[in-house]
């Protein structure tokens, strides 16, 4: 009976143990790396504002300071989690180099020291198990990443939350300054008068994209400083929280097509599952001989979005192009196309520019959508001249601003002028009327006056004549020359 309860309790606390040795290592293996997110914020640059208003700066980053301390957790998107996932894993497998080179040395010395045969089989045998030790150690590193937490806690430097800012780094020591603060982020910002007011500029500079992700700014008045903080400090915690990225799979025929997210490279055809910030993207399919096809997507975060698209075959009309006597160079857009006459294919239902250039100097361009194709080819006629001489266009301009000028100087000068022969003759009237003698000297300037007032008036009839003149001349010259744009209907002949 005693052996029978021996064996019992051996093999209980023989199953404890073990199931307290899987415990520990599965805790060990769901143990991750980074797991705290560091954010430094330093000192807003106030160099421009007065004295008496450079306290505002301290103002501004402590609330800021205390907005930031509602933040619990920051979510990884996937280039910052590769980014420290490889700099996790360049770390420890330097360390496990550095630990098995170390022991080679060690080995190496063993050789050479010249212990008796026993402590020299002895130590050889256990440096050489534990350099075997050392290799599976370094190969499992090499083979199996390290995991990096997704969601670390979001803190800011002990520094900044004992109200110490730094002076923000100098343009290309941002990097070298995460790492003195040992932060993966810095704020920098700064305050300048605006009109009366305040504009606060603020950029965010993570240490995984080596530059500036995020900019804002905002122009307050000094009785609005709480609801500005806020409105800065929402989007900047969106920022700092990192939001779930959203996901995005496009699948394009033909398989040839290609594939842009916001103007990026995504693929061919079907692209793979994309990770994306949410918000509206633009996706561009595009394939030789089909029609280009963009649309504007809005991104969930958290969600999956599929889309679809198919482009349809690019249909093609002959554009026949008859040239002149002299014969001429064709040009379609930049690009030189032949010889006139020649016949173009087209895409249909596109916009196009065609240029012709003659052989004695003539140019004429004209600007049509190709219409759809028919049993014939489209004639289209470039009527050319000679182009009008370089630097007219701009001579016109600036005749006709100085004559608009002189219209404005000599309308003025008319107005001054008949206010004061009429005050004058006013003058003179009354006095008539009342049987006083008149002034001969103010009778002559009064009539000189008269005289003044009829050239003020023809000054300014005649420069207005001339601006009129001239801003006609100056349109006509301006439209010379521009490219004809055709409307095409049906079939064009």
């Amino acid at each position: 009976m005693i052996i029978k309860t021996g064996c019992f309790l051996l093999i209980f606390f023989s199953l404890c143990f073990q199931l307290s040795a899987s415990g520990r290592q599965a805790e060990a293996e769901k143990k991750t790396q980074n797991d705290e997110w560091i954010l430094c914020i330093t000192n807003f640059d106030v160099s421009s504002l007065p004295e008496d208003q450079k306290a505002l700066a301290g103002i501004v980053t402590r609330r800021v300071v205390n907005k930031l301390n509602a933040i619990g957790y920051r979510t990884r998107v996937s280039p910052e989690y590769a980014y420290y996932e490889e700099h996790a894993w360049v770390r420890s497998r330097n360390a496990a180099a550095r630990a098995l080179s170390a022991k080679y040395d060690e080995r190496s010395l063993q050789l050479f020291r010249g212990d008796p045969s026993w402590r020299y089989r002895q130590n050889l045998e256990r440096i050489d198990a534990e350099i075997e030790k050392l290799k599976l150690a370094y190969e499992e590193i090499d083979s199996n990443p390290p995991l990096i937490n997704n969601e670390p806690v979001f803190k800011l430097t002990s520094g900044n939350l004992v109200s110490n800012f730094p002076a923000a780094p100098r343009e290309g020591n941002e990097y070298r300054f995460c790492t003195d603060q040992r932060a993966d982020a810095f704020l920098a910002g700064s305050i300048t008068d605006f009109h009366g007011r305040y504009y606060v500029s603020i950029k965010l500079y993570t240490v995984y994209t080596r530059s500036f992700v995020w900019e804002d700014g905002i122009v307050f008045s000094a009785g609005d400083l709480e609801n500005a903080v806020d409105e800065m400090s929402s989007g900047l915690m969106a920022v700092l929280s990192g939001k779930k990225p959203a996901a995005l799979v496009v699948r394009a025929q033909p398989q040839e097509t290609l594939v842009l997210i916001n103007q990026t490279f995504a693929g061919r055809g079907e692209t793979q599952i994309i990770e994306q910030p949410p918000g509206m993207v633009t996706v561009t399919a595009s394939a030789p001989d089909y029609e280009t096809v963009t649309k504007e997507i809005e991104l969930v975060s958290g969600m999956l979005t599929e889309v679809n698209v198919s482009l349809n075959p690019l249909q093609y009309s002959d554009i026949e192009i008859p040239g002149s006597i002299s014969g001429g160079s064709v040009y379609h857009g930049s690009l030189y196309a032949g010889e006139a006459p020649l016949t173009l294919r087209l895409p249909v239902n596109v916009l196009e520019y065609l240029e012709m250039e003659t052989l004695d100097g003539q140019k004429g361009s004209i600007v049509f959508q190709t219409p759809q194709p028919s049993d014939s080819s489209h004639i289209f006629s470039i009527n050319t001249s000679m182009p009008p001489e370089k630097g007219r266009v701009d001579k016109a301009r600036s005749l006709h601003y100085w004559a608009w000028g002189g219209t404005w100087i000599t309308g003025i000068a008319a107005w001054i002028a008949f206010y004061t022969y009429t005050t004058s003759d006013m003058s003179l009237r009354s006095n008539y009327a009342q049987g006083s003698l008149l002034n001969e000297n103010f009778l002559k300037d009064n009539t000189a006056m008269y005289y003044v007032s009829m050239g003020t008036v023809i000054a300014v009839s005649a420069a207005a004549l001339t601006e009129i003149f001239l801003m006609g001349r100056y349109i006509y010259m301006s439209n010379k020359g521009s490219t004809s744009v055709v409307i095409t209907r049906g079939n064009v002949k």
